[in-house]
């Protein structure tokens, strides 16, 4: 150990020192040589004190690789803080609530095939919120006209689905949401939201929301009495939508 350091100290010693180097060039070099001069020195001191350092480690028993290197464990810190720092909150989108929409995640769909981009991308927006297991207010526009019109009432236009709320915030259509997770972020804006830990369908409406109407079994009609002020024999139902459809109770 000692005849190690001793020839460390020799070797370190033998190195000639910048000042005595700079003196001993100050004369020949123009500026730029002087520049490429100190850099190969510094260099060179550089590789013949490693050199030294690599045989006292190979006689203490240690392998260290030259391309190994060690990394403070307050670098990974600072890069964890930050990333904590980029992600966003709700109070960084637009505030739009829909109706009953503060404290949940509301989702506006649709599911006519007709334009098919658009059935596409609620179906992939539909399916990446299942995946985080959370609980979702799907409102299908195509089968509901309320919601379609509080929709368009929240826009001032006639925008197409699908459209993602949290908590009152719009957070954007399927492009801005697939983004969001790409980026890792929608995952901390649905923290809060109520776990959907139920691994099969609604038994009352295969997760369809809606069901047809008890009382006119979709028809939108209903027969009336024989008195009826007009002789009419039916009206229409009070009970269901222009489907004929009514919310399910057990879901909904």
């Amino acid at each position: 150990m000692r005849g190690m350091r001793g020839k460390f100290l020799k070797t370190l010693k033998s190195i000639p020192t910048i000042s005595s180097f700079r003196h001993g060039l100050v004369f020949q070099l123009n500026p730029t040589e002087k520049i490429s001069i100190r850099k190969n020195h510094s260099f060179s001191a550089e590789l013949v004190v490693k050199e030294a350092l690599k045989d006292e480690d190979k006689e203490l028993g240690f392998n260290v690789g030259d391309n190994e290197s060690v990394t403070p464990p307050f670098l990974d810190f600072e890069e964890e803080t930050d990333e904590e720092e980029n992600l966003p909150s709700l109070l960084d989108f637009e505030e739009k609530c829909p109706p009953g929409g503060g404290d949940s995640v509301i989702l506006y769909t649709t599911s006519l095939t007709g334009i098919r981009k658009t059935f596409e991308d609620c179906k992939a927006i539909r399916f990446l919120l299942e995946s985080f297991k959370v609980t979702v207010q799907e409102r299908d526009v195509s089968m509901h006209m309320e919601f379609r019109e509080e929709l368009w009432k929240m826009f001032d236009s006639k925008v197409i689905p699908p459209r993602l709320f949290i908590k009152g915030r719009y957070i954007g259509g399927a492009d801005e949401v697939v983004v969001l997770h790409e980026q890792g972020k929608l995952k901390k804006l649905l923290e809060g939201i109520p776990q959907d830990l139920s691994d099969s369908p609604c038994s009352g409406c295969a997760n369809m929301r809606f069901v047809v109407c008890f009382n006119c079994n979709g028809s939108r009609k209903v027969f009336t009495d024989s008195d009826h002020e007009n002789d009419e024999l039916h009206v229409k139902c009070a009970k269901c939508n222009e489907n004929g459809l009514i919310r399910c109770s057990i879901c909904c």
